[in-house]
């Protein structure tokens, strides 16, 4: 409940924030008595599309901690806190990396790196991942979280989250604006646009957002073969990697958050689902890892 309420608070808050930055630059007034402005209309959709997208970049490591209770190891107080702050730095050091904030949370097997830069960044694992993989194994999940923050990630999906946006609302307001107007062709009046521009406003926001989602989920995947490639750098043969992901397989895994789901170790789904997942199947993962 909580994670939903935050969730809902958040979103709310950002696109308040980001009515008010449209209204100021006045990108908000597309719709002209002389029809549509198509310049108006991008950088609204610019606005609103990147806008959402770099808001969300910029808090996701203070979210992540919310979300999930993760708790940042500023002075280690066990040998696992010890290993595991080490682990992290020296893998850093390996990928010329500062060093990231290291956390630890209560929860299944799951772990996460997160952060708006290279230079602010956190890795995360959860309790249920350290008690269930071995000491190489979990390691390998965490070169494969520092090679997400070493390929800059977090960075290139939320430019991609931004274009996709930004096209969906453009084009879901310009289909809307022609059926309306479509509909309205024998209205001599102009009263503004009718019910048609939000009806079909809405229903393409709708169907332009699930095709956007997929377009999205694909480039998730594929930077999920790349991190797991860069931990196979890292820990210099790709087996620990492959017993990981093989490990993770055994495992009851709970998601991350909705907002934080391509950020996880754990992920990949079958079927239809397969389009809207961010993680690759294992199997995929392993069998990747055979042809690095």
């Amino acid at each position: 409940m909580k994670r939903i309420v935050l969730f809902l608070i958040t979103n709310f808050a950002v696109m308040l924030v980001l009515s008010v930055v449209a209204s100021l630059l006045g990108v908000d007034r597309f719709l002209t008595a002389n029809g549509l402005d198509l310049g108006m209309l991008l950088g609204f959709a610019a606005v609103i599309g990147f806008g959402g997208a770099f808001i969300s970049l910029l808090m996701s490591k203070t979210m992540a901690k919310w979300s999930t209770g993760a708790r940042v190891i500023d002075n280690p107080s066990s040998s696992l806190e010890v290993w595991l702050v080490d682990t992290v730095a020296k893998l850093a050091k390996r990928a010329a990396l500062p060093m990231p904030e290291v956390a630890i949370y209560e929860g299944e097997p799951n772990a996460f790196a997160t952060g708006a830069t290279k230079n602010h960044s956190l890795v995360a694992v959860s309790t249920g991942l350290l008690r269930g993989m071995t000491r190489e194994e979990a390691e390998a999940v965490l070169a494969h979280e520092v090679s997400h923050i070493a390929n800059g990630d977090m960075v290139t999906l939320t430019l991609i989250q931004g274009v996709v946006n930004t096209f969906v609302i453009f084009i879901s307001r310009l289909v809307g604006f022609l059926v309306d107007s479509y509909l309205r062709r024998n209205d001599s009046e102009n009263r503004g646009p009718g019910i048609g521009y939000m009806a079909a406003s809405m229903v393409c926001q709708i169907v332009f957002g699930i095709l956007a989602s997929i377009v999205v989920a694909w480039f998730s995947r594929q930077r999920e073969f790349r991190a797991d490639a860069g931990a196979a750098r890292l820990m210099q043969s790709p087996l620990p990697m492959q017993n990981a992901l093989r490990r993770l397989g055994s495992m009851h895994t709970e998601p991350l958050p909705q907002n934080m789901a391509a950020s996880g170790i754990a992920g990949g789904a079958g079927g239809i689902q397969a389009l809207f997942a961010t993680h690759p199947p294992l199997e995929q993962r392993i069998a990747a890892l055979n042809r690095n």
